[in-house]
């Protein structure tokens, strides 16, 4: 069984950091228990990997809010008890609920309406501003250092996920000229574009203040970096395909071996025959599409 090693982020401790400047700012206007929580959910739902995802949480704690807040003034004017406010709201939000997007979660709603309901002395529209307001103060708290604070920025992922393509690359290489019949599959590098991808789209989604700029340029590179390697990809896929490579040219057999390969595929070639023409082809531009990759990166 494998055990995962204990670590702290920089996301955990900056949510951390949010939720207690979040709490301090709601001191002022009385630190009761809804309120703190309020405040904290806030700070929580804000500090997230990218600015879109820090954007739509606000949005859809402001929504719960106000969701939770109209539900609970509309059945409290109703000649109703508490209990029985509350079981009916749940059912009404949760019912509403099921058809949005599964990032919208009725529970924060469904605590705001028990909060209405339940105490008899509240005045309903002043509880509803008064907690609009804490949660404001959380989100608001939560996206400052989400986005300022050390914001999340994945371009070391996005350059180490590279750099391993680039090493599944010479890898493939060396197995499909190492002078066996074997020949070896192109699926660890799809795995390695997923991922590329995934990352791509994390760093897309961000938005790095005071460098915008800059960082649009960088994505730019690294979706030229992406192109790249997808068509590469789809080079070693044909190569992989043949029922055994052809041989290699004296050139792409050098330049191989300038990369760092080991060629252990030995067979000269005094003719030229289909199955050669169609490997030294692909390879070639393999290589070439690796140099653009790896300049492309650097720049």
């Amino acid at each position: 069984m494998k055990h995962r090693r204990l670590h702290v982020g920089l996301r955990t401790v900056k949510t951390a950091v949010a939720v207690v400047i979040a709490m301090i700012l709601v001191e002022p206007y009385g630190a009761t228990s809804s309120r703190l929580i309020l405040a904290m959910l806030g700070a929580m739902a804000a500090v997230q990997p990218t600015f879109k995802e820090s954007l739509e949480a606000c949005v859809t704690q402001t929504i719960g809010v106000i969701a939770g807040v109209a539900v609970g003034v509309i059945f409290v004017a109703l000649p109703t008890g508490p209990l029985t406010s509350v079981l009916l709201g749940i059912i009404l939000i949760i019912t509403v609920y099921n058809l949005l997007p599964s990032a919208f979660s009725p529970s924060l709603p469904c605590f705001i309406l028990v909060m209405v309901c339940t105490d008899a002395e509240m005045a309903p529209i002043a509880y509803a501003l008064g907690r609009i307001w804490d949660t404001a103060i959380g989100l608001g708290v939560g996206m400052l250092i989400n986005m300022v604070v050390f914001p999340y920025d994945n371009s070391q992922q996005i350059r180490d996920t590279v750099k391993g393509l680039d090493t599944d690359l010479l890898h493939f290489l060396e197995d499909m000229f190492d002078g066996d019949t074997h020949l070896p599959d192109a699926g660890a590098m799809n795995t390695r574009i997923a991922s590329l991808a995934s990352q791509l789209s994390i760093f897309a989604n961000q938005r790095l203040l005071l460098h915008l700029r800059r960082q649009k340029r960088t994505l730019e590179r690294y979706r030229a970096c992406e192109r790249k390697a997808q068509e590469l990809v789809s080079h070693l896929e044909v190569l992989s395909q043949l029922d055994h490579p052809g041989r290699l040219s004296q050139e792409n057999r050098r330049r191989l071996i300038a990369c760092g390969a080991k060629v252990t595929d030995n067979r000269a070639l005094d003719s030229v025959m289909e199955k050669d023409v169609v490997t030294n082809y692909h390879v070639s531009q393999i290589l070439t599409l690796r140099h653009d990759l790896l300049e492309t990166l650097s720049d």
